[in-house]
């Protein structure tokens, strides 16, 4: 059953209100940004400077409480639940799945910060007195770390959980609205429900779009280092065109074809690209920093994911954690519900363990060694990576591979990135583009064609609004106030989730009874195990 369905017409299959206000309100912005784009940069930055004094405490303790909330589901009394039947066998390989829900998370976010994040935090930060020393470089690891590692994964991990817990185990339709069921019942089905997608659809778009902005400028200083062409904003613009074109043929093809081929291809490109640079680069010193920068990440957890910068009002928290929580909350419902679509039949302890663990274990190798090789370089080489970054933010990575100085192989190696970067936009922007119309759909996992083209057509040109409203500030803008919003999504979605764990059985400790009494919205069919929705004219709503 999926949320009020079209039967007819060009919204057949979707929901009809939610689409229509949906592409209204994205139209509206799209006018906007293109006839008065100065005053949409202007406007996004005086909202920005409003909310950061909030921003700045609220999403880190929203995030903190996340982490240690998904630690205790995969390691709890709830950590054989399954997503699915009790006796459900997961869909994809590990392999397969592993590389999906990474090359769809964080694949374009680390290959632009990778180099360009632990340069910046290099030359200053609040944790050190003086930049640009051996103890900078590990400092500045750490940081990278932080905002790439568990915390922003376990954002991903809550959000795919609940959308696949609701969908696989109790049998409701694939989307964000679902993870309210036990707190709105028949009201789900409404308004509310209708409000509660739409914000997720808003995340959605302007995270991606934030992505896609960040990847283009990459790919454009990428064909300036390999060809020479100059950073231009009409480049960027046929980039984007060209990426998203590609990327809407790919998403017709579905999740399992088109979708699964690429991740893994970008897969095994990106770990021959690792394997290159151990090979050719300072290769101890990679070792190194890597292990120690890891054991100093994971010695000051607990106190980074506290760290507000209340006593020192420098815009650090802002720039830096502000925005990236800011970015993994906006992804969260486009993440969540790709990575829910392909974690079907895991328990609790498997999702969390992979989602938490794989992916941040794979980010600390990948930036211990690109943002490694260009720290070594600043410090026992010739350096001339940081006046790149402080030039421009999008030549980081390519800055690296030149102060390699391989000559032809390293000409390749920028090619092999330029290919890379455009394999990880192309997973990125047809993965959001499914998972933004299985929400205007209703939950179905197949929504039609003619709206996943129609899509894509949209966010390549809201791509190239905020390109044109002022690059990298503009996009940070935006998607820092698309997810305020949908944070208070996520915090209702907890308290939904542990209603409808209530009935899951546990292993009871003394006193206890072994199952959890049945909660009004939802029946238990005859074996006790497999929970199917009440019809809404039977759902006790007192």
């Amino acid at each position: 059953m999926y949320y009020r369905q079209a039967k007819s017409g060009w919204l057949k299959g979707m929901n009809p209100r939610v689409t229509i206000i949906a592409i209204a309100i994205i139209i509206v912005a799209l006018v906007y940004g293109a006839f008065f784009t100065a005053r949409l940069e202007v406007g996004l930055a005086v909202m920005r400077a409003v909310l950061n004094p909030f921003l700045e405490w609220y999403y880190v303790l929203l995030v903190a409480f996340l982490l240690f909330f998904m630690i205790w589901l995969g390691t709890g009394r709830y950590k054989k639940v399954r997503l699915g039947g009790d006796y459900e066998q997961p869909e994809f390989t590990f392999f397969s799945w592993v590389s999906m829900l990474f090359a769809a998370g964080t694949g374009v976010g680390i290959l632009f910060w990778a180099v360009a994040q632990p340069i910046m935090q290099f030359q200053g930060n609040p944790f050190i007195e003086e930049g640009m020393t051996p103890d900078a470089a590990r400092v500045a690891m750490r940081l990278t770390y932080f905002h790439w590692g568990l915390n922003g994964w376990a954002i991903f991990s809550f959000v795919a959980l609940v959308l696949a817990y609701f969908t696989y185990r109790h049998k409701l339709p694939l989307t964000v609205r679902s993870g309210l069921e036990p707190i709105l019942g028949e009201r789900n089905h409404g308004v509310m429900g209708d409000a509660v997608d739409l914000l997720a659809v808003f995340g959605t778009v302007f995270g991606i779009a934030t992505t896609l902005g960040l990847g283009v400028q990459q790919m454009n200083a990428g064909f300036s280092a390999v060809l020479g062409w100059e950073a231009d904003m009409t480049l960027q613009l046929v980039i984007t065109a060209v990426i998203m074109s590609i990327a809407t043929f790919s998403v017709v093809s579905g999740v399992k074809r088109g979708v699964r081929v690429l991740s893994e291809a970008n897969f095994w490109l990106s770990i021959a690209v690792v394997v290159f640079l151990l090979l050719f680069g300072p290769t101890q010193y990679l070792f190194g920093i890597t292990i120690e920068s890891a054991g100093d990440y994971i010695q000051n957890l607990f106190s980074m994911s506290f760290h507000t910068n209340a006593t020192i009002d420098d815009g650090w928290q802002s720039e830096w954690t502000v925005f990236f929580w800011g970015w993994w909350l906006a992804w969260s419902p486009f993440v969540g519900m790709f990575i829910a679509r392909v974690s079907r039949g895991r328990t609790f302890r498997e999702f969390v363990m992979g989602v938490l663990l794989v992916p941040t274990l794979i980010t600390v190798v990948w930036i211990g060694l690109f943002g490694g090789t260009a720290l070594y370089h600043e410090l026992f080489g010739n350096g001339g990576i940081i006046a790149a970054v402080d030039n421009d933010v999008a030549s980081a990575l390519f800055a690296t591979v030149a102060s390699m100085d391989l000559g032809m192989a390293g000409t390749a190696v920028s090619a092999a990135l330029v290919v890379l970067i455009a394999t990880y936009l192309i997973t990125s922007a047809n993965a959001g583009t499914l998972v933004i119309n299985t929400i205007l759909s209703g939950g179905d996992p197949e929504p039609p064609t003619a709206h996943r083209i129609l899509w894509g057509v949209v966010l390549g040109l809201l791509t190239s609004v905020l390109l044109l409203a002022g690059g990298l500030e503009t996009l940070q803008s935006a998607v820092i106030m698309a997810a305020l919003p949908f944070s208070a999504i996520i915090v209702l979605m907890m308290v939904g989730l542990l209603k409808a764990l209530h009935r899951e059985r546990y292993a009871a400790r003394t006193g206890e009874r072994a199952e959890a009494p049945r909660e009004p919205w939802v029946d238990l069919d005859d074996a006790g195990s497999t929970p199917t929705p009440v019809s809404i004219g039977e759902r006790n709503l007192d």
